[in-house]
C-alpha cells in the first residue's frame, strides 16, 4: 500500500518522553491506516540512550525506521535528514518530547484524503510538565477567516503543519541550521502554497518549559534568530509577494523578536540592550516600503524599535511586568485535563484553494 504520511521525529536528549511520543503516533489506527503511515526517527547523535531506545523500539514493533547521525547537527538539519528518508505523499515533523492526543493521526489522514492540499494546518495545546494545559494565543486563527494574512499568524512551528513532500521539493524548502530554524521554513511554506487546508482540531500536545528546551534556555544563541529572519525576508524580497503579505510578515517578525527580547528565560538581562539594538538594525534592513506599525501595545513597541529608543522600551517592559504579576496573582485557574481538551474541538474544516 502507498504510504500517505511520513512522520519525521528528530531525537536528542529525550529519554523521559521518547516512547510516549512514538506510541502516540500510531495509537488507535486500524491495520489499513497503519499501513499508510511510516515513522522515520533521526538520532541526532543523542548523548544519552535515545539511540539504543530507538533501535529497541524498531526491533520490537517493526514499524519504525531509524537513522543514526554520527555528529549532532541540530533540530533543523536532523529534520532534513529525516525528510530525505521519507517516502510518503505528506510529511509531518513531530518533536520527540511531544505527544499526539488520541485520534490525531487518523484525523489527519482523513483530512488529507479529503483535500490533498499543499499544507494542512492543525491546532495544538501547550502542556506544562506540572500538568497545566493552555490554549495557544494563536489558535483562534484556525477558526477563520482563512485568509493568508490571517493564517500567517498561527504559531510558526514545524509540527502544526503537515506538508506535501513534492511541494517542498518543488519550492526548495528545507530547514536551515541553527536555533529558530522554524522561522525561514514555516512562513514560506504558507506563502508558496497553492492550497491550504485547516483542521480545527487539537492534534498535538506541545510540551513547554522542560529543562534543556531551547525556549527555556538562557543563551547567547537566541541571537541566531536574526540570521533566520534575514533568511526569511531575503526569501520574500526575491519573490512577487503582495504588499499586504509583506507588511503582515514584517509586523509578525517584530512582534516575535520583541517577545524573545523580553523573555527572562531566553535573553540574559545583560544582553537585552544589545538584543534590542539588533532588532533596530533588522528593522532598518527589511522595513517594507509604506509600512506602518499597527496600533495597541504591540505597535507601540515597534515604534520604539523604529526610533531606536531602548530606554523607553525598558521602562514600558518594566511596567507591563508589574501589571502582569498583579493580574496573575488575582487569577488562579484550575488546570485543564489534556485528554478532555483534545476532544473539545469540533473538527470542522475549511480549505483554501
Amino acid at each position: 500500500m502507498t504510504v500517505q504520511l511520513s512522520v519525521v521525529v528528530p531525537v536528542y536528549g529525550v529519554e523521559r518522553y521518547l516512547y510516549e511520543c512514538l506510541d502516540s503516533i500510531r495509537a488507535g489506527l486500524t491495520p489499513e491506516e497503519n499501513a499508510r503511515v511510516e515513522v522515520v526517527a533521526v538520532d541526532d547523535a543523542s548523548p544519552d540512550s535515545c539511540g539504543e531506545m530507538l533501535d529497541a523500539y524498531a526491533a520490537r514493533h517493526g514499524n519504525l525506521r531509524v537513522r543514526h547521525l554520527t555528529e549532532n547537527v541540530g533540530l533543523g538539519l536532523a529534520r532534513n535528514a529525516g525528510l530525505a528518508e521519507a517516502t510518503g505523499e505528506f510529511v509531518w515533523f513531530v518533536d520527540s518530547d511531544d505527544v499526539l492526543p488520541a485520534g490525531s493521526t487518523r484525523a489527519v489522514l482523513e483530512r488529507l484524503r479529503e483535500t490533498t492540499p499543499d499544507v494542512l494546518l492543525i491546532d495544538h495545546l501547550r502542556v506544562h510538565d506540572d500538568g497545566r494545559v493552555e490554549v495557544d494565543a494563536s489558535s483562534p486563527v484556525l477558526s477563520g477567516p482563512h485568509t493568508l494574512e490571517n493564517l500567517l499568524g498561527l504559531q510558526h512551528t514545524a509540527w502544526n503543519r503537515i506538508v506535501r513532500r513534492e511541494f517542498l521539493t518543488e519550492n526548495g524548502l528545507e530547514f536551515p541550521p541553527g536555533w529558530y530554524e522554524d522561522v525561514p521554513f514555516t512562513k514560506p511554506v504558507l506563502i508558496a502554497a497553492r492550497s491550504i487546508a485547516v483542521l480545527d482540531r487539537v492534534c498535538y500536545h506541545y510540551r513547554i518549559g522542560r529543562a534543556g528546551a531551547i525556549t527555556a534556555t538562557r543563551s547567547e544563541r537566541h541571537f541566531e534568530a536574526f540570521e533566520q529572519y534575514d533568511r526569511l525576508h531575503e526569501w520574500l524580497a526575491a519573490r512577487d509577494v503582495p504588499d499586504s503579505v509583506r507588511h503582515r510578515m514584517f509586523t509578525l517578525t517584530m512582534n516575535h523578536l520583541m517577545v524573545v527580547a523580553g523573555n527572562d528565560t531566553r535573553v540574559l538581562p545583560v544582553h537585552r540592550r544589545a538584543f534590542f539594538h539588533r532588532i533596530v538594525q533588522l528593522y532598518r534592513r527589511h522595513q517594507p516600503a509604506g509600512y506602518q506599525a499597527p496600533g495597541g501595545a504591540a505597535g507601540l513597541k515597534i515604534r520604539l524599535v523604529a526610533a531606536g529608543n531602548y530606554s523607553m522600551y525598558a521602562a514600558l517592559r518594566a511596567g507591563y511586568r508589574v501589571a502582569g504579576l498583579r493580574r496573575r496573582s488575582m487569577q488562579r485557574t484550575p488546570p485543564v485535563n489534556p485528554g478532555a481538551a483534545s476532544t473539545s474541538q469540533t473538527g470542522q474544516t475549511t480549505s483554501i484553494r
